[in-house]
């Protein structure tokens, strides 16, 4: 699996596999990315039927150009069964709840690993999602970030990670773990996914749109949501506005040029620019090429 080239999940949208009605609508909610959830919103009685409809769900969603994702469950016992259930084509990724250390991620690694050689994928296909939703996995961050190459992403789960924790979701109390956990990703070259805030609020959706744009500033990519109300939301501050591309690109021709009459510093806007200020140019400008690319994929589905 090549980590290097990382998904654009600007918005993953939970939902409950059990419920027919949200699976056949999930492609058209606008979301990059569907989770398929074996977890919290399925009922314990109801877990062996949930996983026999995974692989017709995901096929279902991803045949529409949509990337599809499986939460498991955190019990080892609960955790192998849902693997067996959902490793196939159709999944892109599972999420993994409650990540305990950097050995439980190449565990689970190493079982996809199996699961995909018995039914001849090509090896790595199946890539990781972390939740850190510890005070444990919280100070091993660093570690489960690098743990393997499968590993896509991680995020905090703000409402399990308080919790245990012993704090109320707010965002005080989560400020610093949502940081801790994005540097882990930026050191190891991982998606950074999140916000500062619990995932269970989607009523207040201008609220929602001011913490998006707060958790962009920190470096986040995307994050997951509950609600279909909250893609949009998503997907619109995840990804750089008509204004923020023609900035890019004034920017980095007026550094080109300067550069090409053997000028070393150059203002723009007023404002100095140097490397670190062209490179986050080029980045954005590199993040609108390939959501219009998906885009244009998505159109010929």
């Amino acid at each position: 699996m090549n980590r290097a080239v990382l998904p654009l999940w600007r918005s993953a949208l939970y939902v409950p596999v059990i419920v027919e009605r949200f699976v056949d609508k999930a492609h058209e909610r606008g979301a990059d990315a569907v989770i398929l959830d074996l977890e919290d919103s399925i009922p314990p009685a109801e877990k062996p039927h949930a996983r026999s409809l995974v692989a017709a769900a995901a096929a279902r969603v991803a045949g529409h150009g949509t990337d599809v994702l499986v939460r498991l469950n955190r019990s080892w016992r609960m955790c192998m069964a849902d693997l067996e259930s959902c490793v196939g084509p159709a999944v892109c990724a599972v999420v993994l709840p409650k990540v305990a250390d950097a050995s439980h991620v190449r565990f689970i690694a190493e079982i996809l690993g199996e699961l995909e050689a018995a039914r001849g994928m090509e090896p790595g296909s199946t890539g990781i999602v972390g939740l850190i939703e510890t005070p444990d996995a919280l100070f091993d961050v660093r570690a489960i970030a690098g743990a393997h190459p499968r590993l896509l992403a991680l995020t905090l789960g703000p409402e399990d990670f308080a919790l245990a924790a012993g704090m109320l979701p707010t965002p005080e109390g989560l400020f610093q773990p949502t940081l801790q956990v994005a540097l882990a990703c930026a050191a190891a070259g991982i998606l950074p996914l999140g916000f500062v805030g619990s995932i269970a609020d989607f009523t207040d959706l201008e609220g929602f749109r001011a913490i998006i744009r707060q958790a962009r500033r920190l470096g986040l990519r995307g994050a997951a949501c509950i609600h279909p109300a909250q893609v949009a939301v998503l997907n619109e501050e995840f990804s750089p506005s008509a204004a923020e591309i023609e900035d890019a690109r004034g920017l980095i021709e007026t550094f080109e040029a300067a550069l090409s009459e053997g000028v070393g510093a150059v203002s723009y806007k007023g404002k100095m620019i140097d490397i670190p200020v062209v490179e986050r140019a080029r980045a954005l400008l590199e993040v609108d090429t390939a959501l219009r690319e998906r885009a244009g994929r998505r159109q010929n589905i």
